[in-house]
C-alpha cells in the first residue's frame, strides 16, 4: 500500500510529460510519444503504459474504478512506466493495443520512429539520465563473464527466472504472429547479466506479455546502456541502418517472423561474445546508477510474471479498513526518491507495502537498503514472489540492487520493522484510506524516528483543527504541502496532493 494527498505546488519537470506520453492508450500517438527527448527509449515503456492502464485496484475506494499497471513501476520511472504498471492487467485491456504493431504498423513508420528513437542525441541522454551516486557498485558480484564452468555448481546455476513462455504461450491462449506457424515461434532471448537465455514464444494474447516488444526492449536496452558508446560493437547494435535494433524493429513492422528470429540469433551471438570478452562487466564497473526507464521495465518484466497472472487476488479486500490496495506508480517514487536526496547508504522503509513494487523499486534505482511491510496475505504472498523473481531477474541484467527485505504483520507490532524505522532516512506510508486511529497510531511510531528522517504521506498527520499543545504531530513534524500530476497513482488518474514531513 502506498500513495498520497495533500496540497501545495508540486515542481513538475519533464516527468510530467513523460508520464502523460506514457499513459496515453491511443496507438498513433505512442510511436511519436516514446521518442520524446525526454523519453528516449519509450518503446521500452510503451508497453508499460498499456499495462499501467490495468494497474490493480489499489487503494481506491472504487476497485472498478481502479487503474490498471504500467512504471513504475516499474511503472513506473516517470519517463519509464507510462503509466505505473501492469497491475490488475486482468481489469484492462493492457497489451490489446499493442497487437496490432504486428501486423498493421506501416514499414514506413516503424523507420520513422527508429530513426528518432536511434538519434544519437537521444542516446546520449539516455545514457546521463541515470541517478549517479559514486558510492554505488552496480555490476553484480555473479555476472556471466564467459567462465566455462560445471552447471552443478550453486553459483553458476540458471538464475530461476519465470520464462515469459511460462505467461503467455499458445497453452495461455495466445497466437501466433509476424507471419509465423505455431511449430516455429520458439526463441531465445540472451541477457547482458546471464549465461543462460529467456524462453519466449512469438505469440500474443489480451493481457498478455507481448513477446516481440518485450525483446525488442531488452535488444535496445542492452544496445544503449551496456556498452561504451564508442566501443567497436556498438555500430553493431544501432547503426540506423544496419543495426540490430533496427533490423528487429523492420521485421516486426513487415510481420517478417523468420527476418525477426535469425537477426535476434545474430544478437545472441554477439552479445555471448561480449559476454565472455569481459566487456559488459568492465562497462557496468564504470557505472554508478541505471536510467529510470530500465529500472521500470525491469520492475514491470517482475511484475508480468508474477503479480499479473494473480492480479485477481488484490481485490480481496475490506473497504472501510485499513486494508485497501493502492499502488504509487513508478514516476511518482522516481520524484520521491530524488526529492528526498535517496542514496544507497540510505534506508528505505514503506509501511503498507503491498505487492512490494516500491520497495523492490528503492532498492534497484537507488541501490539502497529496503524494507516493507504488509499484512495482508495475498499481497504478501505476491510480494514473496516478486522478490523472488527480482533477485534472479536482476542477476540476469548484471545489476546489484540494495537489500530488500519484505515482512509480513501488523508494521506497528513488526520488531523488525520498528528497528528498521529508528534508521530510516525516509519512510513511505500510503495513508490515503487509513482510519484515524491507524494515522494517530503512526503518529506515535515517528516519535522514534532519527532527525531529518522524511515521511511521505497521501494525508497530512498535523491538523490546523487541534490544538498545538495537544498535537504530537505539530510538536514532530515539518510538513511541506505538494501536488502530483495525472497518472501518478493507481485508483485514479487525476493529479492529487501529498506531503514530505521532515522529523525535527
Amino acid at each position: 500500500m502506498s500513495i498520497f494527498n495533500q496540497k501545495s505546488k508540486h515542481r513538475v519537470k519533464t516527468e510530467v510529460r513523460t508520464v502523460r506520453e506514457a499513459v496515453e492508450p491511443k496507438p498513433k500517438l505512442k510511436p511519436k510519444t516514446s521518442l520524446s527527448s525526454t523519453d528516449r527509449l519509450r518503446p521500452p515503456t510503451d508497453a508499460r503504459s498499456n499495462r499501467s492502464n490495468q494497474s490493480t485496484p489499489r487503494a481506491s475506494p472504487n476497485p472498478a474504478v481502479a487503474r490498471i499497471r504500467s512504471s513504475s513501476p516499474y511503472l513506473s520511472a516517470n519517463d519509464s512506466t507510462t503509466n505505473g504498471r501492469k497491475r490488475g492487467r486482468a481489469i484492462a485491456s493492457s497489451r490489446s493495443p499493442a497487437s496490432p504493431s504486428f501486423t498493421d504498423s506501416g514499414d514506413e513508420d516503424g523507420d520513422d520512429n527508429w530513426e528518432a528513437m536511434m538519434d544519437a542525441r537521444k542516446r546520449r541522454k539516455m545514457r546521463e539520465e541515470r541517478r549517479v551516486d559514486p558510492n554505488r557498485s552496480l555490476r553484480h558480484p555473479r555476472i556471466w563473464t564467459g567462465e566455462d564452468v560445471v552447471v552443478s555448481s550453486k553459483a553458476t546455476a540458471p538464475p530461476a527466472i519465470i520464462h515469459a513462455v511460462e505467461v503467455a504461450s499458445l497453452q495461455q491462449k495466445c497466437q501466433p504472429v509476424l507471419g509465423l506457424k505455431a511449430d516455429d515461434i520458439a526463441v531465445r532471448l540472451q541477457y547482458p547479466g546471464g549465461r543462460y537465455p529467456e524462453k519466449y514464444e512469438l505469440a500474443w494474447g489480451k493481457d498478455k506479455i507481448d513477446a516481440v516488444q518485450d525483446i525488442i526492449k531488452v535488444v535496445n536496452y542492452v544496445a544503449n546502456i551496456y556498452l561504451p558508446e564508442k566501443h567497436k560493437d556498438a555500430d553493431f547494435f544501432i547503426n540506423q541502418n544496419t543495426g540490430i535494433c533496427r533490423r528487429l524493429e523492420k521485421s516486426k513492422n513487415t510481420s517478417d517472423g523468420v527476418g525477426f528470429k535469425a537477426v535476434l540469433r545474430e544478437y545472441n551471438e554477439r552479445l555471448r561474445t561480449l559476454q565472455k570478452s569481459g566487456a559488459i562487466a568492465k562497462h557496468l564497473d564504470t557505472l554508478h546508477g541505471i536510467p529510470k526507464d530500465l529500472t521500470a521495465f525491469i520492475l514491470d518484466q517482475v511484475y508480468d510474471r508474477t503479480v499479473a497472472p494473480n492480479v485477481e487476488l488484490l481485490a480481496k479486500y475490506k473497504n472501510g479498513s485499513d486494508n485497501v490496495y493502492g499502488e504509487l506508480l513508478h514516476p511518482f517514487i522516481s520524484n520521491i526518491l530524488e526529492r528526498t536526496d535517496m542514496t544507497s547508504d540510505k534506508v528505505f522503509v514503506d509501511l503498507g507495502s503491498g505487492v512490494g513494487n516500491v520497495t523492490l523499486q528503492a532498492a534497484l534505482e537507488i541501490g539502497c537498503e529496503s524494507w516493507g511491510c504488509e499484512m495482508m496475505e495475498n499481497a504478501c504472498n505476491l510480494a514473496d514472489a516478486q522478490l523472488k523473481e527480482f533477485s534472479a531477474r536482476c542477476r540476469l541484467w548484471g545489476i546489484l540492487p540494495g537489500k530488500v527485505r519484505l515482512e509480513r504483520g501488523d508494521f506497528r507490532k513488526n520488531e523488525k520493522i520498528l528497528a528498521a524505522l529508528k534508521r530510516a532516512d525516509v519512510v513511505l506510508v500510503n495513508n490515503q484510506a487509513f482510519t484515524s486511529q491507524l494515522n494517530a497510531d503512526l503518529v506515535s511510531m515517528f516519535l522514534d524516528l532519527k532527525p531529518g528522517c522524511k515521511i511521505i504521506s497521501l494525508k497530512t498527520f498535523v491538523h490546523d483543527n487541534k490544538n498545538a499543545e495537544n498535537d504530537v504531530a505539530t510538536s514532530i513534524l515539518d510538513v511541506e504541502h505538494l501536488t502530483y500530476p495525472e497518472e501518478y497513482v493507481s485508483w485514479t488518474s487525476a493529479s492529487g496532493s501529498f506531503c514530505i514531513s521532515t522529523r525535527r
